[in-house]
């Protein structure tokens, strides 16, 4: 029998494994510990300020307060811009965690276009979450109504009261105030996002958007405690923002109704001028549009029914309008050949035409039989174009061009808005730069009278004639004429005025200007002269010059026909002037598109504006039709028409 072998246990090993292991456990568990200890003085010490933020925003909150926006008054104060309290739909993302459903079940209850929708989540994806966003403005009292019946269900939407931008006169000023609307992630690029919490909106044109820093103001905050839902409980603190400054224009809210009253539903503008101060009274562009579809954001088919109109009236004519001055510079071009040696009394024959020597073509008059023997002041009171192409040409271009950039043609006027354009007066420097071509004896001609190349705006113009009523003083035109700065709730505020600089003086003789303004005076008071219906019966002494420029050129030889034309074919119709003459307090310019001539178009606008500034007289009656100096046939194969070069305003 073989007997097996019995293995002995060896304590000794199994003794010596055990401790190992719980060698390993202890240190397993010290380590543990360690990482414990770390971890809570990580929590409780190192990181004790930020958790303990965190843990009170769970019912403590920092929220913005939007300033007031500064209001607009015109010069009388009368509200042009103001803010009235809106009923707001708003939803605070981090209190909400199906947004989908959120809007589903609002849309239950409320209507909410697709549209504000879509602003609404380009607005949360652009901001922070802890941001209120608005969903939808001016809830009405019922929608506010079923929104409390249900506000329960609806967590991280709430109802509050904002405050609004409202344009009390619509269209009125518009191309003076231009509007408010959303802020977009475009403007979010450009601004400073910390001046702008809690306000959603921003100046998009006009006086809102030049004075945007001024109207704005400053937000404040508040800490509040909320519950778990995010509803405000009691307010902790609060540091109180500072509304924006109030702004008061230069501009009669009156007077610039009337004048675009005086318009009628004609495209044009009206720009009246104080030439003493450089305020500007009036500032019309016709027709408008109404900037408080604009506030919120204007839907896509009122949009483009505004911008596919043929009378475009998001154009802000007077400010962007370029336009061919026409006869209007007459009186410049005789100012500028007095200070160069010309004669006052000295006769050019006027046969309907002019030749440059050497040439056989024929610069036209506008009157086809010609004036006959004309001296300064019949030229310019009857408007005869052959006696500038003389003088055009014993001048040149270089002593006439640069003598209109002294009135304030060719260049920004500087006046308080943006995107102001500059205008055109052309030079020998200036074709060569731009066009690639010499300048030819034929382009002086068409200058002297205000035509070819030359632009202006119906603004330079005004700037033009108020600079010639202050004899040669041009000073910068204003909108504003002060504002109304806010310190606290504590202070008074501080007023601000805003006057336009002296730009420039013309060098002149006082004579010289004696004989032009005289001249301008027998357009509107001779028995002859252009303008004369219009000054019948004034009870003050006025100074004007017709003119009226091509807006298609005519071959040559060709006779102006007007019932041939399209209503967008025919001629401007301009008129400047100034009054009273001793003391002028009024300096007017007025455009009307494809209105024919200055003297049955314009002139009797002008007159109207006059009288009811300086008389407080509303005159509607119609201001019979004289005799024009409309441009019959002065067109020629080296005359660029005058074009309504206009560009629409940032939208």
């Amino acid at each position: 029998m073989v007997k097996e072998n019995i293995e002995l246990k060896d304590y000794l090993r199994e003794t010596n494994l055990i401790h190992a292991r719980l060698i390993a456990l202890v240190v397993l568990l010290g380590l543990l510990s360690l990482a414990l200890i770390i971890r809570a003085w990580h929590l409780q010490i190192s990181s004790f300020q930020r958790f303990e933020v965190l843990s009170k925003d769970n019912r403590v909150r920092l929220l913005p307060v939007p300033p007031v926006r500064g209001q607009i008054y015109d010069r009388n104060g009368k509200v042009l811009a103001e803010n009235i309290p809106v009923f707001t739909l708003e939803i605070l993302p981090d209190q909400v965690r199906d947004m989908d459903d959120l809007l589903d079940d609002l849309a239950k209850i409320i209507e909410v276009s697709p549209s504000e929708i879509r602003k609404f989540r380009g607005l949360v994806k652009a901001r922070p979450d802890f941001e209120a966003q608005v969903l939808k403005v001016n809830l009405s009292e019922e929608e506010v109504a079923r929104f409390v019946v249900n506000r329960y269900r609806l967590p991280g939407a709430s109802v509050q009261a904002r405050l609004q931008r409202n344009y009390p006169y619509g269209g009125e000023l518009v191309h003076v105030l231009g509007y408010v609307g959303r802020i977009n992630q475009r403007d979010l690029d450009s601004i400073d996002e910390k001046a702008y919490k809690g306000t959603d909106y921003i100046g998009k044109s006009g006086i809102e958007a030049h004075y945007e820093d001024h109207l704005l103001g400053q937000v404040g905050f508040e800490q509040v405690e909320t519950n778990a839902h995010g509803q405000i409980i009691r307010e902790l603190d609060r540091n109180p923002p500072v509304s924006g400054d109030d702004i008061y224009l230069n501009v009669d809210a009156d007077l610039q109704i009337k004048a675009r009253e005086y318009l009628g539903d004609r495209r044009g503008s009206v720009i009246a001028i104080e030439p003493s101060s450089g305020d500007v009274l009036a500032f019309v562009s016709n027709p408008v549009y109404d900037p408080n579809k604009f506030v919120n954001g204007i839907d896509h088919r009122s949009y483009n029914a505004l911008r596919e109109d043929v009378n475009r009236p998001l154009v802000n004519r007077a400010l962007n309008g370029r336009y061919a001055p026409g006869s209007t510079i007459k009186g410049l071009v005789s100012l500028t050949g007095l200070e160069n040696g010309w004669n006052r009394n000295a006769s050019v024959t006027c046969n309907g035409y002019y030749k440059l020597k050497g040439s056989s073509h024929r610069y036209r008059c506008w009157k086809r039989g010609g004036h006959g023997p004309v001296d300064m002041l019949w030229s310019i009171m009857r408007s005869c174009d052959v006696y500038y192409y003389q003088m055009a040409n014993s001048l040149g271009i270089d002593k006439i061009s640069e003598f209109l950039k002294g009135f304030g043609l060719g260049h920004k006027t500087g006046i308080d808005l943006q995107a102001e354009p500059s205008g055109l007066v052309p030079s020998r420097d200036w074709k060569r730069d731009r066009r690639g071509a010499p300048w030819y004896p034929g382009d002086t001609l068409n200058t002297g009278i205000g035509q070819g190349y030359m632009l202006v705006t119906p603004l330079q113009l005004g700037v033009m004639t108020a600079t010639l009523a202050n004899r040669g003083e041009r000073i910068e035109p204003r909108l504003v004429d002060r504002l109304v700065h806010s310190k606290g709730e504590s202070e008074e505020p501080e007023i601000i005025d805003l006057q336009g600089d002296t730009l420039g003086n013309v060098e002149a003789k006082s004579a010289n200007f004696d004989v032009i303004i005289d001249a301008m005076r027998a357009v509107v008071e001779h028995p002859r002269g252009t303008a004369r219906a219009s000054g019948l019966d004034a009870e003050y002494s006025i100074a004007g010059k017709t003119g009226t420029a091509q807006v298609v050129a005519i071959a040559q030889g060709a006779k102006y026909d007007e019932s041939k034309l399209s209503d967008f074919e025919k001629d401007h119709a301009l008129f400047v002037s100034f009054a009273p003459i001793e003391e002028p307090k009024i300096a007017v310019a007025v455009i009307v598109e494809n209105g024919g001539s200055g003297s049955s178009a314009a002139a009797p606008v002008a007159r109207k504006v006059m009288d009811f500034y300086l008389l407080g007289k509303d005159a509607n009656a119609i201001v019979p039709e004289t005799e024009s100096d409309n441009v019959e046939d002065s067109a020629t194969d080296t005359t660029i028409p005058a074009t309504s070069n206009i560009s629409e305003e940032t939208l």
